[in-house]
């Protein structure tokens, strides 16, 4: 059984007024900065001896030492060639990950979007000196210098691998083959009861991208950058949506389960809960809709006041190196970052069923990103809405 991944939570509100007092980054993809201005920190120019251990915080999944599965283990031989003992604390929320790595005794995190900027703004992650790891440069280039991982061209972590939030539906039940996010907003009625949607406040950028292409009127150009209209029409059009809303899940088994039993026939999906789904015997199918799609990028980050940076770094090296990551993103269910891994995977279809090295794909997809006042799609002559109302607001539309 892979690894439950909880994401974001209505609790997750700690260091955004930071991030939104400290600036923004610019629109998607560009790997430039608007008014984020994090503290002065440098990058190691060279590394010291290993100290002998690291301490991360991650996800579930993200750092297996057999423990869990014997037959999972990518941490033991890490251990064995650096002589760095691995201590790991597993975080349920980015929310969790933040306040750890603010209490300075973790070297290294494996952040998600939504957490990332945060932790630059507040100068707990430090930049990184890519050319001390050396895998850098094997790590597909559609990862590299993002808005959510590189400030002013500086990198501040190491791409760990990336994913897309998908439509899924019942192929028996769901006809015709449903191409478009209208199947769970406008037409969501069609099938009452048996919509389903992911459990966060994050969502509403799904909602945003659907009324970016069907109401252009809005002028939205960022899912994660909403003034106070587009947020509103935002809302609007999730209360509508949770009248036909059988079940909101942010557990993926229970959304295979829910699949499985015809409970729910249409929603929001991972490409891997569609690959357990129809290995457990549900009809589903999972597609990238035309509108494009949200989705999540995962960074290993290493703290200002890492006290074992050597390790840090070395762990960073490993995780990214092409048989680790494709032991990772196998485990886990998400495409590598490191493009050598593709040869290295069990499954020599994972990356192709992950749409690993497709960056046109991955171009359709707008990765998590922490909404801030000072818009992101590089707006100056209006506030966003910062992910503090998004959290209120999604309360309101559950209801």
């Amino acid at each position: 059984m892979r690894p439950h991944r909880s994401l974001l939570t209505a609790a997750a509100l700690s260091g955004l007024l930071l991030v939104t007092a400290c600036g923004s980054a610019d629109p998607a993809g560009s790997g430039k900065s608007g008014g984020l201005n994090p503290p002065d920190l440098k990058a190691p120019t060279a590394l010291g001896k290993a100290e002998g251990e690291v301490n991360l915080i991650a996800w579930a999944g993200y750092v297996e030492d057999g423990s869990n599965d014997p037959k999972v283990d990518w941490v033991s031989a890490f251990e064995k060639q650096t002589g760095c003992q691995v201590n790991t604390r597993t975080a349920a929320t980015s929310d969790e990950m933040v306040s750890l790595m603010k209490t300075g005794a973790y070297d290294a995190v494996s952040a998600s979007g939504d957490a990332s900027l945060r932790l630059i703004a507040s100068g707990d992650a430090a930049p990184v000196n890519t050319a001390l790891v050396p895998n850098y440069a094997d790590v597909f280039a559609g990862l590299k210098n993002k808005e959510w991982n590189s400030v002013k061209g500086v990198a501040y972590g190491i791409p760990h691998g990336r994913g897309a939030n998908l439509l899924m539906y019942d192929t028996e039940k769901v006809k015709p083959a449903p191409d478009s996010w209208s199947a769970v907003f406008d037409k969501a009625s069609a099938h009452s009861g048996k919509v389903t949607a992911y459990d966060s406040p994050i969502y509403l950028a799904d909602a945003a991208l659907y009324l970016k292409a069907t109401k252009p009127e809005l002028g939205i150009e960022n899912p994660y950058a909403l003034d106070q209209k587009q947020f509103d029409a935002s809302v609007a059009l999730l209360k509508e949506q949770n009248a036909h809303i059988g079940e909101y899940w942010s557990d993926y088994l229970k959304e295979v389960s829910a699949f499985k039993s015809g409970d729910s026939v249409v929603g929001t999906s991972w490409q891997v809960i569609a690959n357990l789904s129809r290995a457990e015997g549900a009809k589903v199918e999972a597609v990238l809709p035309k509108e494009g799609s949200t989705g999540w990028s995962d960074t290993w980050m290493v703290s200002a006041k890492a006290k074992h940076p050597a390790c840090a770094y070395k762990w960073l090296d490993w995780i990214i190196s092409p048989k680790t990551n494709a032991q990772v993103a196998e485990y886990f269910g998400e495409a590598p970052a490191n493009a050598r891994s593709c040869a290295e995977t069990a499954d020599k279809n994972h990356c192709t069923v992950f749409h690993a090295s497709d960056e046109a794909y991955w171009k359709r997809v707008h990765f998590w990103t922490t909404p801030i006042e000072q818009c992101l799609d590089g707006r100056t002559d209006t506030h966003c809405v910062p992910y503090a109302k998004w959290v209120q607001a999604w309360t309101e539309i559950k209801g």
